[in-house]
């Protein structure tokens, strides 16, 4: 464990997380969070309706996984540049990445622009991400961050309850255009809550030695993320499609070794399985999570507006079950807390298998999301106190940044992959690809501890 960072003037009570000190930089860094989840659950509601009007059915995949891919160059500069001189810079800079994203999106008349709209909200939302970790861990004392991490879950219950179904009705009464724009303002306001806090960090980060550039890192995240952006094009090439396919995930996989901590690709217990396991939940329920919507919509006739309340049920649990294990503390061991969210996602993949394969009742498949969502609320906020618990002040970034590459990067590769079964297989081949992701977490995460 690293020593206990510094922490903002104590009062005879120990300050929480809406007292004066903290109060601004929580709200903001919620609202951020909000925000990203907002257009996370809006784009994934309104998408088919975007391929419909754009006649971008053959760039579906990539509008999911081309921001994910980007996100992992954002995460490798911001956590590098998070290391080298605080995370102040970062933020401000991903915050404006994120919002211009959204105005190149929200103002497409054309697929493949609306695409490179979404590259750049990706750029934006994956420094974020590793820039609110790092000001988490200058900013709030240790005893804080089960807290925190659980506040930014919670952060996702007013989209989950609000946010697809909205989409859907601007969508329906308005235009797809305004679920992008809506939001730019509200990314500007929240950027601007978390300034006074911001202060204090760079007065902290101007003492001690830089941490140099890491352009090699860099680099490999480049790679990684043209790779793989290649994976949804390549597929398509005749006769040698397959193999092309094949070597992208490869040249993907190498690159992202440099990015992660040494054994991470072999799940070495502690950290590295930590990493590997929050991009194989990721991978598994947000390459099943983006079809759900498709298959009420295409198979169901649902409206938009209807298919984005399915995913209502399993946000909701997910931010239940991320308040819950917040508040048990060490009640529920890091091992069990992992192993339990990993069966749950994979119960919930199985369900949305049969549905679509046997052509059960809708009603199943939305029930399950449920057990997924809880699961995942098992894990993700375990998964970020375990990374800083095992972090210390000089490598808070790399670190902060290899779980979110791996989530980034597994997710990208998963929904890359999921486009090429979804078109040989449909509906029931990605469901059951995701599941094959989910039954592989399961193995990983009793190794998030160290042997008994």
């Amino acid at each position: 464990m690293p020593a206990d960072l510094p922490t903002p003037t104590t009062t005879r009570r120990a300050p929480g997380l809406f007292s004066r000190g903290y109060l601004w930089i929580t709200i903001g860094s919620c609202a951020l969070v909000f925000l990203g989840a907002f257009e996370s659950l809006a784009v994934t509601t309104v998408m088919p309706v975007v391929s419909a009007d754009l006649d971008g059915a053959s760039l579906y995949a990539l509008a999911f996984a081309g921001p994910f891919a980007t996100a992992v160059i954002g995460m490798v500069v911001a956590g590098n540049w998070s290391d080298r001189s605080g995370p102040v810079a970062p933020l401000y800079t991903s915050s404006a990445l994120f919002a211009l994203g959204l105005l190149i999106a929200g103002t497409a008349t054309a697929m493949p622009v609306l695409v490179a709209g979404r590259l750049v909200q990706g750029l934006g939302t994956g420094a974020v991400t590793v820039a609110l970790y790092v000001v988490i861990a200058r900013i709030y004392p240790p005893r804080l961050h089960p807290a925190i991490f659980a506040g930014f879950a919670a952060a996702w219950v007013i989209p989950s309850l609000i946010g697809p179904f909205i989409a859907g009705v601007v969508t329906e009464w308005l235009s797809w255009h305004w679920v992008f724009l809506g939001v730019v303002g509200l990314v500007v306001i929240a950027t601007i809550m978390v300034g006074p806090a911001m202060r204090s960090v760079a007065s902290t980060n101007a003492e001690g030695p830089k941490t140099p550039w890491a352009v090699g890192r860099i680099v490999w995240a480049v790679v990684a993320a043209a790779a793989v952006l290649a994976l949804n094009l390549v597929a398509a090439v005749p006769r040698i499609g397959g193999w092309l396919s094949l070597a992208t995930v490869i040249v993907a996989l190498i690159a992202l070794r440099p990015l992660v901590p040494r054994g991470t690709l072999t799940a070495r217990r502690r950290l590295p399985s930590v990493v590997l396991l929050r991009g194989l939940a990721a991978a598994s329920f947000f390459g099943a999570e983006v079809y759900l919507p498709y298959l009420l919509i295409d198979q169901y006739d649902f409206s938009p507006s209807l298919a984005g309340l399915a995913l209502t049920s399993g946000a909701l649990a997910w931010a239940a079950t991320s308040w819950l294990q917040g508040r048990m503390g060490d009640a529920l061991s890091n091992r069990a807390a992992t192993t339990i969210g990993t069966v749950l996602v994979l119960a919930a993949i199985l369900l949305a298998f049969a549905t679509a394969l046997l052509g059960w009742s809708p009603s199943v498949a939305i029930a399950g999301w449920l057990l997924g969502g809880g699961g995942m609320g098992l894990m993700y906020p375990r998964i970020s106190v375990m990374t800083l618990a095992m972090s210390t002040e000089q490598n808070q970034g790399f670190n902060s940044a290899a779980m979110s590459i791996s989530d980034s990067l597994g997710s990208a590769l998963a929904l890359a992959v999921t486009g090429l079964v979804f078109a040989a297989f449909g509906f029931p081949g990605v469901f059951a690809f995701a599941a094959v992701i989910a039954a592989a977490a399961i193995v990983v995460a009793p190794r998030v501890a160290a042997r008994r």
